[in-house]
């Protein structure tokens, strides 16, 4: 990582160093679960870093190579070390802490989990203070067990996982963090174990006092540890910690377009903040039109809806994590932040309803008294969306339509603790190769680039299972492998990211196919007061309709009562390959089609289907056509379909009347033969079949 050799200078010759502080083991496991500390500015002060495995072609946005996809197996160096072979991941000098390590891998054989050797090298010490197997170490419970360290599904398949290990590892001098494996690393297209990893870690001032973490610290504070996961894990957040003042106002009707505004006085600390939406079945639409602005001391922090406030996004989805929780039965919603809100004189909470139906509401807020410092910070939380964004036409993997999606950018003192995406993928694939990538306080180069978006918020391969933790959370993940709804949250918790000037947050929104996409990121951070935020609010966005089975701007062209080609049997390929293809462009129905592309001439390729009853139809094919499709023949159980030439200079789908057919219920086959290429098409032999659309004949 290049850091900007003038911030670096103005951080560590701070006069700020808290003497007699010491950051330790024990001392990080109580900070994460002291609920109001993330409200005042870190002290002692740190920065936060990361390493990762990024694609090291990624040097500046000015050049090729900024959207580099390889991130896996990129490491600081290379290094021989008694006798063996260790890839360096991280080696930082001066005194900090490790405080998030996620991984993920593929090795030989294709999905054999990591067979390497992790070690963990402290203050400069020869012998590794942790060694072992890294997928034992990072989620198989060798070193601590859940909630530090985890794995994210699916359960069947342990390599397609996201490993997780969330335990402090503090250091007075130095770390040094290497990988060696059995097997040749893969690196541009070598055999052998491919590594993602991402390492979160504290760099503290020179002059903090770090007790180094030893492997006794384990069994010296099981207690602690103990009451610390089981504190993180609570299953209600509103039945933890004391009895606050907690007034719960009459229950309301909001009005489409009306807003109702809740005050407090004097110096006081939000802890918690709960919202009932009641009386209404679907709720979907209400926690994306449902907004929370809240205005301390004079000043909006909070512009956001309801349901990404809450880690839900715009699907009622039961989710429960270290700061929210969602709550969903048929007749009511229940939103829970504990996010603290401490305020020197004032704060007015405002719910706005920007749908088109009455909102049934209800507000509580739990707060007690706050000293107001020069260290206290107000709460922000901001939200915006993309609206039906094309992807980039990116076809080939390539990455030459991403681009980056700037999240937020922040002016002023404060610290970055967390994010929401909530998006609606147009496309019948993956989404989220994008790497987060946050620059601060004027970094010539990000202090954090990653590997991936879902890497980033815990999980990894893709995966659509549901998952919460105290950390991250994906309740919905209809939308990531086919068109549909995704909310993924991180929570900051040691991993905080303090700035004294300038944050920038982007994500690379890089999709595996050209499609459009809603995609609408909620940030979450501490500010001392007179901060600037370039994200303003939005009413018009957070009136559309969005939820886990639509969107009212990105919509999804499905044929009704239809064979999808997609969705046929592979009977027999003569020769060539078959596959699925997705696209958004092209006006296939679910924007997929059957593709078969480089048969030979007299090559068959034999389809099967069914359809609700037997009985006689005239069946029309949607075909595609365009400049490397081939001449083919078709028959449909036996009885000739056709003859036609595919070849057209432009991608285009069209409609062929097959003819009537007597179709049975099950077992019917579409046999295509290709028979010839016209002269001016590409030698490729393609084929590509959208879909049937049958008829009963009466």
């Amino acid at each position: 990582m290049k850091f900007p050799l003038i911030p670096l200078l103005t951080f560590f010759f701070l006069a700020a160093t808290a003497a007699g502080q010491e950051v330790s083991f024990d001392s990080l496991l109580r900070e994460m679960t002291d609920t109001t500390a993330v409200a005042r500015y870190p002290q002692p002060a740190f920065l936060g870093r990361q390493a990762s495995s990024y694609d090291r072609d990624s040097i500046s946005p000015d050049e090729p190579g900024w959207f580099a996809n390889a991130d896996r197996s990129q490491f600081v160096r290379t290094e021989e070390f008694d006798g063996r072979t260790e890839h360096v991941m991280l080696d930082v000098q001066g005194p900090g802490a490790l405080v998030r390590f996620w991984a993920t891998w593929h090795g030989p054989g294709g999905g054999e989990f990591s067979n390497g050797t992790l070690r963990i090298y402290l203050d400069g010490q020869k012998q590794p203070a942790i060694a072992g197997p890294m997928a034992d170490l990072i989620s198989g419970g060798a070193l601590v067990g859940e909630p530090f360290s985890e794995s994210v599904a699916p359960d069947t398949d342990y390599a397609r996982r996201g490993h997780n290990l969330y335990l402090p590892i503090p250091y007075a001098k130095s770390c040094r963090v290497t990988y060696e494996t059995s097997v040749l690393v893969d690196r541009g297209g070598l055999k052998g174990e491919a590594l993602y990893y991402q390492i979160n870690h504290r760099v503290y001032e020179q002059g903090t006092k770090v007790r180094t973490f030893r492997m006794q610290d384990l069994d010296h504070y099981a207690e602690l540890l103990r009451a610390t996961g089981a504190d993180l894990q609570g299953l209600l957040l509103h039945e933890r910690g004391p009895d606050f003042e907690y007034p719960v106002r009459t229950a309301m009707q909001l009005e489409p377009g009306a807003s109702e505004t809740y005050s407090l006085q004097g110096s006081r600390v939000i802890e918690r903040l709960a919202i009932f939406l009641t009386d209404e079945e679907d709720h979907d639409d209400s926690l994306r039109s449902c907004v929370v602005e809240i205005v301390f001391d004079g000043e909006r922090t909070v512009w956001c809806p309801l349901g990404e406030l809450i880690g839900s996004g715009p699907a009622a989805r039961n989710v429960t994590t270290w700061r929210t929780v969602a709550k969903h039965s048929p007749s009511a919603f229940l939103a829970f932040t504990e996010w603290p809100m401490p305020f020197e004189k004032s704060a007015a909470i405002t719910l706005h309803n920007f749908g088109t139906k009455t909102l049934g509401l209800a507000i509580a807020v739990g707060h007690s008294p706050w000293q107001w410092d020069d260290r206290s910070m107000h709460f922000h939380a901001a939200w915006h969306q993309l609206d039906a964004v094309d992807t980039g036409g990116n076809k080939d993997f390539s990455g030459t339509g991403a681009f980056d999606v700037n999240y937020v950018t922040l002016e002023g003192e404060g610290v970055y603790v967390g994010d929401t995406l909530s998006l609606f993928n147009g496309g019948n694939t993956w989404w989220g190769e994008g790497d987060e990538k946050i620059w601060v306080d004027g970094e010539t180069f990000p202090s954090h680039f990653g590997t991936g978006t879902e890497d980033y918020y815990g999980y990894a391969w893709c995966r659509p299972e549901v998952f919460a933790s105290p950390w991250h959370s994906q309740p919905c993940g209809d939308g990531n492998l086919q068109s549909g709804a995704t909310t993924n949250s991180r929570y900051r918790i040691l991993d905080t990211i303090p700035f004294r000037q300038r944050l920038q947050v982007d994500m690379e929104l890089w999709h595996w196919v050209g499609t459009r996409i809603d995609y609408a990121p909620a940030t979450f951070w501490y500010a001392r007061p007179g901060g600037r935020c370039n994200i303003t609010p939005n009413p018009q966005a957070a009136a559309r309709k969005v939820s886990r089975q639509r969107s009212d701007v990105v919509e999804i062209f499905k044929l009704a009562d239809a064979v999808e080609g997609e969705a046929m049997t592979i009977l027999m390929a003569g020769g060539g390959r078959a596959e699925v293809q997705d696209a958004s462009n092209y006006a296939w129905s679910g924007e997929q089609q059957l593709w078969w592309m480089d048969g030979a001439i007299g090559d068959q390729l034999e389809l099967g289907f069914q359809v609700p009853k037997p009985g006689r139809y005239r069946v029309i094919a949607r075909l595609t056509q365009a400049n490397d499709y081939a001449q083919v023949r078709m028959s449909l159980n036996g009885q000739a379909a056709g003859e036609w030439d595919r070849y057209n200079p432009a991608v285009e789908t069209t409609e062929l009347d097959l003819g009537t057919f007597e179709l049975r219920a099950k077992d019917n086959r579409l046999t295509i033969e290709i028979v010839g290429r016209n002269e001016a098409a590409v030698a490729r032999n393609m084929f590509g079949l959208d879909a049937l659309r049958i008829t009963a004949v009466l």
